[in-house]
């Protein structure tokens, strides 16, 4: 039973981490080591609050629901569910759009990572190619019924993650500085609200927090696994970022993924084999929500048929095979998903929901999870709350996301939509 709690725990451990191999030496570039530091401690540390509110959300709705009797054997709940329960339908209309919003780019950007790795091994084919061939194997986790049948991948994938993270590290540290290295750090202010959105985005991997925990025996345990998930990913990418910034500074500005940086061989590889493998997981922990959401909006969800809950599912893939064509900006679109969608997604929803849900005192007195004392009860809890809205609201979606987004557009004018092999070698684009 432990082990079935802590690998569906790691499953959002898992998800960052793909997240931060993705992205994480550009942002180290785009912020410099101290700087980018601090603000993975900061933002590790909101991300790893607003889980604790989502999962005490959960609790307090699913308990709410089984006080009424309600079944949930052949249900499988949902945030925004959680939100139409406990506070009612505008704030579901709200966190669906979110959610879903956030949960088709963020497999679009599994998508382009897949092709963007793949193009290291094998550069006979363009990345656009890659993506076409990618999306009909990714196209399969439609047979996948829930997050139960992922226990054992999601293991796999923390193991698959830390090879990469500490390849990175050894084969920079051996490899060296290069040549006349500069590490300028950010210059602009774009670079600058880019790489500190990349982090919070980086740090936003719950969106699907709730479905996660609704596959544990005991999702009360979840807000745990996910503080030392958070450590974890920090022991991982702090020293692969600046071991890659060391040796290649600069040039990581202009090459989205820093496997392109390191040498070709049989390390580098088994690297990049084990990401496409964990990329692929990752696509169905990202995509398993929408077919939910998809499965409910056609009243398949609770049929026992695989293959009738499949074909239903397909409809889900297909935009997001397409949007992965148009948009292949590997690097600039995360960050444009961090400040536009992962802002209000992961921080600002579950922070006002959980403010709203126990405003009233019944509320806070008859609360199944109740702030514990180190946090300073109930104002302590507020004020924490508070400060995360805030903060996200101004730095995250208002600076952050003026930056992404006019970062995102130079992408298109200077690539165009739909570019064939996007930050390729001239005779290969």
């Amino acid at each position: 039973m432990v082990v079935q709690y802590m690998t569906l725990g790691l499953a959002v451990l898992r998800i960052r981490l793909h997240k931060c191999f993705s992205h994480c030496l550009t942002h180290f570039h785009n912020l410099a080591c101290c700087l980018e530091s601090c603000f993975n401690f900061l933002y590790g540390l909101m991300g790893s609050w607003t889980a604790y509110l989502i999962s005490v959300l959960y609790v307090e709705y699913r308990t709410r629901k089984e006080r009424e009797k309600v079944d949930f054997r052949n249900h499988v709940i949902q945030w925004f569910e959680v939100l139409d329960g406990l506070l009612g339908k505008h704030w579901r209309n709200v966190g669906l759009l979110f959610n879903c919003t956030f949960l088709v780019f963020g497999s679009v950007i599994q998508l382009i990572a897949c092709a963007s790795n793949i193009y290291y091994i094998n550069d006979n084919l363009d990345k656009r190619t890659w993506t076409y061939i990618f999306g009909a194997c990714c196209a399969t986790t439609v047979f996948v019924p829930s997050f139960h049948n992922y226990r054992i991948w999601s293991f796999l994938g923390l193991v698959m993650t830390s090879y990469t993270a500490w390849y990175m590290t050894i084969a920079s540290l051996i490899h060296g500085q290069i040549e006349g290295v500069k590490h300028s750090g950010p210059t602009t202010m774009v670079l600058y609200f880019t790489g500190a959105t990349n982090i919070l985005y980086t740090f936003g991997g719950h969106a699907v927090t709730v479905e996660i925990m609704h596959a544990m025996w005991k999702p009360q345990k979840f807000k745990l696994i996910y503080l030392v998930a958070t450590l974890y990913v920090l022991t991982l990418t702090l020293p692969s970022a600046s071991a890659v910034y060391w040796a290649f500074g600069d040039l990581l500005l202009t090459h989205s993924n820093a496997l392109s940086l390191l040498p070709k061989n049989g390390f580098r590889d088994t690297a990049v084999i084990l990401m496409l493998i964990h990329q692929f997981i990752t696509f169905g922990f990202a995509c398993t929500p929408l077919y939910f959401v998809w499965e409910k909006f056609l009243r398949v969800h609770d049929t026992k048929s695989v293959l009738k809950r499949a074909l239903a599912r397909l409809p889900v893939v297909i935009p997001i095979w397409f949007l992965a064509i148009i948009f292949p900006f590997f690097g600039p679109i995360n960050s444009t998903v961090g400040s536009l969608l992962v802002s209000f997604t992961v921080y600002i929803i579950p922070s006002l929901a959980h403010m709203i849900t126990f405003s009233s005192a019944s509320a806070r007195e008859n609360a199944v999870e109740r702030p514990p004392p180190f946090l300073g009860g109930w104002a302590g809890l507020y004020c924490a709350n508070i400060f995360v809205v805030v903060w996200v609201l101004v730095v995250g979606f208002g600076f952050g996301g003026w930056a992404s987004t006019l970062n995102f557009i130079r992408q298109i004018d200077s690539f165009g939509l739909f570019t064939k092999c996007y930050q390729c070698p001239p005779h290969k684009a």
